[in-house]
């Protein structure tokens, strides 16, 4: 009999890993696989993904929560990790189950989430991520990446247009984001809430939160002055951001652009946003784990515009599905320059649904396939282990 599968995603607020966390759910409902789901006390988003019947608990990051939940589930239960967990709890949790990790993030310096290390085995969502965990000195990693899979419809379209929503989560642990949560309804009463209408000209469009690891004002800093010279290129960003800084560092490095850009803060329908775009931009690569934004552009025939590194060269087949460019830090933008006068040429717009097979490797059926093998592996794995140990 298979064990149950309990996903313990303890974030606050909505970001790629808990789209993840949804349509891994999915895909293991798929394959016969019983789900369950702990997370915080605060995090409302989750009323707005679709589970099904899943049995969910509220816990948060204290021993006393994880006591009293992680005794109440299922014997000998696979506890996939989604978010960081205090070393008490993960202690807890590793007494009574197995640990799976699933690796979202590219380790790019000495730190990594504690669960890493703690897992019997992580689960790497690209290969750029494995890569990373093995420099690390990890060794629990299982070989085949799980990718992901451009789940579009997880909220339905809620109003006929694209308006304005929030621009930032604020970080209620500094002073000066407090302060700014109080004052932003004041200044959005002030704003104009006109719907989104595509401006002549090009579109290029970030559809992704504003966080550190996506380096947008590194990389705008560096491009920012070359777009200027085509005001026929309009910039329109979507996500809020994860906190006062990033979006302030990213304001600044937009200067040279002004009256190209407009920010349209968290949108919920992300397909939506999709079909008014030519090509979508990401941000630098080293930090980023695999790119959902990326994958979800290319199935709604939205091209990509990305640096020419892991993990972008996992997910873009250059020419066909996107465009690949040289990292702007190495050539100061020589190339992404380059790549801006081909395609504000007429016809150079290439559709991605023509790479049919490409786009087949992230399709739920396909991925639901992996998530079952990568499961099975554990099982087996662990019994492994557990033969090893009764032996000593």
């Amino acid at each position: 009999m298979r064990p149950t599968v309990i996903q313990v995603n303890l974030s606050a607020a909505p970001g790629g890993a808990e789209v993840y966390t949804h349509f891994f759910t999915l895909a293991l409902q798929r394959r016969g696989w019983a789900n369950q789901l702990v997370f915080h006390p605060h995090a409302k988003f989750w009323k707005l993904f679709d589970f099904g019947e899943l049995p969910m608990h509220r816990m948060d990051d204290s021993l006393f929560a994880a006591q009293r939940v992680i005794q109440a589930l299922p014997s000998g239960s696979i506890v996939v990790i989604h978010s960081p967990l205090s070393t008490s709890v993960l202690q807890h949790i590793a007494a009574h189950h197995i640990i799976v990790g699933m690796a979202h993030q590219a380790l790019y310096s000495t730190a990594c989430p504690g669960y890493y290390r703690q897992a019997d085995t992580l689960l790497p969502v690209s290969h750029h991520v494995s890569e990373t965990l093995k420099r690390a000195g990890l060794t629990n990693i299982y070989a085949e990446p799980l990718y992901g899979v451009a789940e579009l419809h997880r909220n339905a379209a809620t109003a006929e247009a694209i308006v304005r929503g929030h621009l930032c989560d604020w970080d209620k642990r500094k002073l000066r984001d407090r302060l700014l949560a109080l004052i932003a309804p004041v200044q959005s009463a002030f704003r104009s809430n006109r719907p989104f209408a595509k401006k002549p000209g090009l579109t290029i469009g970030i559809v992704s939160r504003i966080a550190p690891l996506k380096q947008f004002a590194t990389l705008f800093r560096l491009i920012a002055p070359l777009l200027a010279r085509y005001p026929q290129v309009n910039l329109e960003i979507f996500g809020s951001s994860t906190g006062y800084a990033p979006l302030r560092d990213l304001r600044r490095a937009l200067k040279p652009m002004q009256g190209q850009v407009r920010f349209w803060g968290h949108q919920a329908d992300v397909s939506r946003v999709y079909r008014e775009l030519d090509f979508l931009l990401t941000g630098l690569a080293e930090r980023e784990a695999l790119g959902l934004n990326v994958i979800e552009a290319q199935l709604c025939g939205v091209p990509v515009l990305a640096p020419n590194a892991p993990p972008f060269t996992e997910t873009v087949i250059d020419g066909q599905s996107g465009y690949l460019f040289r990292d702007p830090r190495v050539d100061n933008g020589s190339d992404f320059e380059r790549l801006l006068k081909k395609i504000t040429q007429p016809g150079m717009r290439i559709d991605p649904r023509n790479t049919q097979d490409h786009l087949a490797r992230f399709s739920m059926e396909a991925f639901a396939a992996r998530a079952d093998r990568a499961l099975q592996y554990v099982v087996e794995h662990c019994q492994r282990l557990d033969s090893r140990d009764s032996k000593k």
